[in-house]
Formats: C-alpha cells, sequence, structure tokens
C-alpha cells in the first residue's frame, strides 16, 4: 500500500467520529463479504456518473444518512473507499 494512502487512512481512523472504513482495490476478487459491499459502492458510482453535469464537473464524493449514522463513498480510479461515521459524535 502506497505511503500517501496509509497515512490517509491512519489520520482518518484518528477522528473519534469515524466509526470504520472499507478500502477496496480495483481489479482485485473480493472477499465473499466484501462482494456484498463492492457491488453497493459500485452502484453508488454508476449513480455518480449518471448525474455528472454536462459542463465537466465531475461528482467525487457521495454521503448517505441515515437516522443513526453516515456512510461516506469516495470512488477512485485504482480504489473505492467507504467510510462509517457517527455524526452525533
Amino acid at each position: 500500500m502506497p505511503q500517501e494512502l496509509e497515512s490517509t487512512l491512519t489520520m482518518l481512523s484518528s477522528h473519534r467520529s469515524v466509526l470504520g472504513y472499507l478500502l477496496i482495490t480495483r481489479g482485485h476478487p473480493y472477499a465473499i463479504i466484501r462482494q456484498a459491499v463492492a457491488r453497493m459502492v459500485e452502484h453508488v458510482q454508476n449513480g455518480l456518473e449518471e448525474v455528472r453535469n454536462d459542463d465537466g464537473d465531475d461528482i467525487r464524493f457521495m454521503r448517505i444518512r441515515t437516522k443513526r449514522h453516515e456512510i461516506m463513498i469516495s470512488p477512485d480510479e485504482r480504489y473505492i473507499l467507504a467510510v462509517l461515521h457517527d455524526p452525533a459524535t
């Protein structure tokens, strides 16, 4: 894993409102449990691509909020990052 990515994940984990994260590497086979999450994240990415503006702006981040938590999803060319966040803290 690149050093920059490791430092970003360490910084992310240090926030007290972050309950956990899932980093999925594209192009590698997923474990069965990761497959379901990966499918959900890929559906979100497809949705992000559909709402892309005609003027060239790319949407690179999506936040899904439930009553208790937020799931923040950031797709990249090499990785998909999903973060579980507690907005109350």
